[in-house]
């Protein structure tokens, strides 16, 4: 019987970002990876090479996968809101996505800049923003993207802050939602303050 390669590769990249994701680049193993998914380890490094490699291209499809889920949809300071508490329910749906790339900051820093896949990645998300915020240049919509995915990627991954910072604020559905509401109104808040300081002067 033909082996399916699409099959392992696809039970490989799903073990490796539940491993990944619950003990970061150093700490996962190739051999709880491979048992996870029912394959031989062999098959790791013939489909993906190092461990290292592995990692970048888990990350590289979650987020891509997050990129086609989450569309932009719409123009001005509202929509843009809207596309922070879009996103913000796919990785509260997908929390495996922040604790990725939190993984990748602690691990790999500045070196994970380097791959020109990401690069091309990162620079078509701040083409959008600018598409939904017609003529905002690449550095202010590139600082109004980078405000967005921080605060969305750091609640899942900070919940001792959540405890510290704000005691008494409760759990479950009612502090998440909570949580969405203030990161959409200082979202739409930063991308206005965006968009009023391009605005040509009246008069």
């Amino acid at each position: 019987m033909a082996w399916d390669t699409e099959r392992t590769r696809r039970l490989l990249l799903e073990a490796a970002t539940s491993e990944f994701s619950e003990h970061g680049l150093a700490g996962a193993r190739v051999d709880r990876i491979a048992e996870a998914a029912g394959v031989n380890k062999e098959r790791i490094y013939q489909y993906f090479g190092k461990k290292d490699e592995l990692f970048a291209t888990v990350l590289a499809e979650a987020l891509e996968a997050a990129l086609q889920a989450v569309q932009v949809e719409g123009t001005g300071p509202q929509a843009v809101g809207d596309y922070a508490a879009r996103l913000f329910d796919h990785h509260m749906a997908n929390g495996h996505i922040p604790r990725l790339v939190y993984w990748e900051g602690l691990e790999r820093g500045i070196a994970a800049a380097d791959s020109p896949v990401r690069a091309e990645f990162h620079a078509e998300k701040v083409t959008r923003i600018q598409r939904m915020l017609p003529g905002v240049g690449r550095v202010e919509a590139g600082e109004l993207l980078l405000t967005l995915v921080s605060l969305v990627n750091a609640w899942p991954v900070l919940p001792q802050l959540d405890a510290l910072i704000v005691p008494g604020a409760g759990d479950g559905a009612a502090r998440i939602a909570a949580r969405r509401a203030a990161i959409v109104a200082t979202v739409t808040a930063a991308a206005a303050a965006v968009t009023v300081a391009v605005e040509p002067a009246v008069g």
